[in-house]
C-alpha cells in the first residue's frame, strides 16, 4: 500500500468509547474523582463528542444498563445524531445489584443454582436488546462475574451448562442483524474459577449457541504473557472473532490505556487483524472498542492518546511488506521474518496519523487542543463533583 493508501484507510477506522471511560475509575481500595465528571448518560455523550471532534476516531458509544439507562430514549438519539455519534454494543450488567432488585447475583447471575434469579438476569439482557434496537444498536457484550471463590463451592459442569441454557434464551431474543458478543475473563470476581474463564469456554458456548454468536477479546483478561495475536488467529479460523475490548496490563486486568505498557503486543495483534483484512477471512468483522479505568489522568486525554495508539498500530501493520514476509516464512528465516515485522514497527507513522485527522477535519495535536480549550475547566464549573467509590469497569 502507499501512503496516500494507508492514510485513507487509518481515517477510516474507528475504535468505540466506553460510556464508563469519560469518568475516573478506581480500584479496590478508592477513588479519586476529577473535576467536572459527567454525572448521567447526556453529560457522557458531551465528553464523547469531545473525543471524537478532536481525533476524528470515536465515532460510536457503547452504553452500559443499567448505568445509563434513561426514560427519554429519543432525547438520547437526538444529542447523539446532533454530535454525530452511533451507538455500538449495549452492555449488560448482572455482576452487581441494584436498589430494589428482587434476587441478588452475589452467587451468580445467569449460572445460579436459583431459577428465579436465572430468569432475573435473562430478563435484563432482553431489555437491553430492546434499548439496543431503539438506539440502533447491532450487538449485545455477553459478560458475567459468575464463578466460585472456593474449591467445592460450584459444580464446575452444571454451572456451564446453566450458563448455555440461559445464554441460549438471550440468544433466541437477537433480532437477525445483531451478534451476541461474549467476552470472557481469567479471573476477578471469581478467583478459584470462572464459568467463561477463556476464549476456549467463549468459543464453546458461541458455537454452542449458533451463527450470531462471537468471542470478543479483552487484552486484559488473560493470564500474564499470554500469546493474545496467537488467540485473535484462532478465532478468525473459526469464523467467531466478534471484536476486542482494546486496553493494556502489565500485572492482570489492569485497564490501563491501550499501547501504554505492550505497543508492540498492539501492533502484532493489528498485523493478524491487517493480515485476516488482506485475505478476506470468512465472517470477518471485528467490533473495536476501548475498555480501561482512568485512575490518574484526565479520561479524555487517555481515550484520545488510546485512539492515536489503535490508529498507530493499524498504520504500522499496513506497512508490513506481505510478500517478502510470506517468503520468509516459507523459508524458515526466522531473523529475517521478525526483522521484517520490525522494520513496519519501528517506522514513524506520526505524518500520517495528523494527516488522517486532518481529513476528518479533527485536530492535528488533540491533546493540545483539548487543554488549551480548557474543555475540563468549564466542565467543572457546571458539573458538581460526585463522591463515589469503585470502579465500575470490566
Amino acid at each position: 500500500m502507499d501512503v496516500e493508501a494507508i492514510t485513507a484507510a487509518v481515517a477510516s477506522f474507528g475504535v468505540a468509547i466506553p460510556s464508563w471511560g469519560v469518568g475516573t475509575g478506581g480500584t479496590r481500595f478508592a477513588r479519586f474523582p476529577g473535576p467536572g465528571e459527567p454525572r448521567n448518560v447526556f453529560e457522557k455523550l458531551e465528553d464523547c463528542a469531545v473525543v471524537n471532534a478532536l481525533t476524528g476516531a470515536t465515532p460510536t458509544v457503547s452504553l452500559h444498563l443499567p448505568w445509563d439507562q434513561t426514560q427519554d430514549l429519543p432525547a438520547l438519539q437526538e444529542q447523539a445524531a446532533a454530535a454525530k455519534l452511533g451507538f455500538d454494543a449495549v452492555n449488560s450488567n448482572t455482576f452487581q445489584d441494584r436498589p430494589g432488585q428482587a434476587w441478588s447475583y452475589k452467587f451468580g447471575s445467569l449460572t445460579h443454582t436459583d431459577g428465579a434469579v436465572r430468569e432475573q438476569a435473562i430478563a435484563h439482557n432482553v431489555e437491553c436488546i430492546r434499548i439496543g434496537r431503539i438506539l440502533g444498536s447491532k450487538a449485545l457484550t455477553l459478560w458475567i462475574g459468575d464463578g466460585a471463590n472456593f474449591p467445592g463451592q460450584q459444580h464446575l459442569a452444571r454451572a456451564f451448562e446453566r450458563y448455555l441454557d440461559s445464554a441460549a434464551r438471550i440468544y433466541a431474543a437477537l433480532p437477525d442483524d445483531w451478534r451476541l458478543l461474549i467476552e470472557h475473563k481469567m479471573y476477578e470476581p471469581a478467583f478459584y474459577a470462572t464459568v467463561i474463564q477463556d476464549w476456549g469456554s467463549s468459543l464453546m458456548a458461541a458455537q454452542t449457541l449458533g451463527p450470531k454468536a462471537f468471542c470478543l477479546v479483552d487484552l486484559g483478561h488473560h493470564a500474564p504473557h499470554v500469546n493474545i495475536e496467537m488467540i485473535v488467529a484462532r478465532l478468525v479460523h473459526a469464523q467467531r472473532l466478534g471484536g476486542f475490548h482494546f486496553n493494556d496490563s502489565k500485572y492482570g486486568d489492569d485497564d490501563l490505556d491501550a499501547g501504554s505498557i505492550d505497543p508492540f503486543r498492539l501492533f502484532l495483534i493489528f498485523n493478524e487483524l491487517v493480515d485476516a483484512q488482506r485475505r478476506r477471512a470468512p465472517n470477518f468483522s471485528p467490533a473495536h472498542m476501548l475498555d480501561q479505568s482512568h485512575n490518574v489522568t484526565d479520561p479524555l486525554e487517555s481515550l484520545m492518546v488510546s485512539a492515536i495508539e489503535l490508529q498507530r498500530a493499524y498504520a504500522q501493520a499496513l506497512l508490513v511488506d506481505r510478500e517478502a514476509l510470506a517468503a520468509y516464512q516459507h523459508d524458515n528465516d526466522a531473523l529475517m521474518a521478525t526483522q521484517t515485522l520490525k522494520r513496519a514497527y519501528t517506522t514513524d507513522v506520526h505524518p500520517i496519523l495528523a494527516r488522517a485527522r486532518q481529513l476528518k477535519g479533527a485536530a492535528i495535536d488533540p491533546i493540545g487542543a483539548y487543554r488549551a480549550s480548557r474543555y475540563r475547566a468549564a466542565c467543572a464549573a457546571k458539573r458538581p463533583a460526585q463522591r463515589t467509590s469503585g470502579s465500575g469497569i470490566v
